[in-house]
């Protein structure tokens, strides 16, 4: 079985889309896990129905993605976590699950598998698309040729879940670069890959808001900071609405 992560702050406008869709068409056994950091809008109220579990946040600090994400694992029963951004979309589930699965299936060693990233259809810009071929292509190499499990996206992450417990899942302490450092050790202990044959839809509300120029850069200074100093530079990641 798979287990389904979703961290949640202030996700009113995506949730219910990305839930929905899971729900009509994922047939293969699973449980839908979210672990929500505190929404003061309607996401609790809008995924409890989809909800196979459904974990709050109390505070009263804020909650980084990390810990919601480990929150959501540690209710989880499934032998395969799936952490999944609130705003992304995967068509025909089904057959990219079953996919994945028998991936996993077949290569033991495999602890970490991530996709091909892509904006939802109809917004899609030609920055998005140069910037996005980018990045897939780095993901690409580092996962597939330079074996260092580095650069993997935090809007799709499938892990064995023994290979997530066995190095302590996500650190709690990055507020950004946890869905990469966690790659970086899962490689360590097995193998990850990028998987081109599968797509996940990302709505890429925040590079529409804050534009390439400005996401670039603060990224380049998160990762030079993470790199050097063991630490992000970001003190919060805002949600963006």
């Amino acid at each position: 079985m798979i287990s389904i992560i979703i961290p949640t702050l202030e996700e009113e406008k995506a949730i219910g889309t990305t839930l929905r869709s899971l729900k009509s068409q994922l047939t293969l056994p699973h449980e839908i896990i979210i672990s929500d950091g505190g929404s003061t809008d309607r996401t609790v109220e809008l995924a409890r129905p989809f909800s196979d579990k459904l974990i709050v946040h109390a505070g009263p600090a804020r909650q980084t993605i990390a810990q919601g994400r480990n929150e959501g694992a540690r209710a989880a029963t499934g032998d395969l976590l799936v952490f999944l951004d609130a705003d992304c979309t995967i068509p025909d589930p089904d057959r990219f699950f079953g996919s994945a699965i028998a991936q996993f299936e077949a290569e033991q060693e495999l602890a970490g598998l991530t996709s091909h990233l892509r904006f939802t259809p109809g917004t899609e810009t030609l920055a998005d698309k140069l910037v996005l071929g980018f990045e897939n292509l780095v993901v690409r190499l580092n996962n597939n040729v330079l074996g260092k499990g580095d650069c993997a996206g935090g809007e799709f992450q499938m892990i064995r879940a023994s290979a997530f417990h066995a190095i302590g899942g996500y650190r709690e302490d990055l507020v950004t670069c946890e869905d990469r450092e966690i790659f970086r050790r899962l490689a360590k202990i097995g193998r990850t890959r990028f998987d081109s044959h599968l797509t996940v839809f990302h709505s890429g509300r925040r590079v529409h808001t804050l534009g390439w120029p400005r996401l670039i850069l603060l990224f380049l200074m998160n990762t030079l900071s993470f790199r050097f100093r063991g630490r992000a530079l970001s003190k919060e990641w805002e949600p963006v609405r």
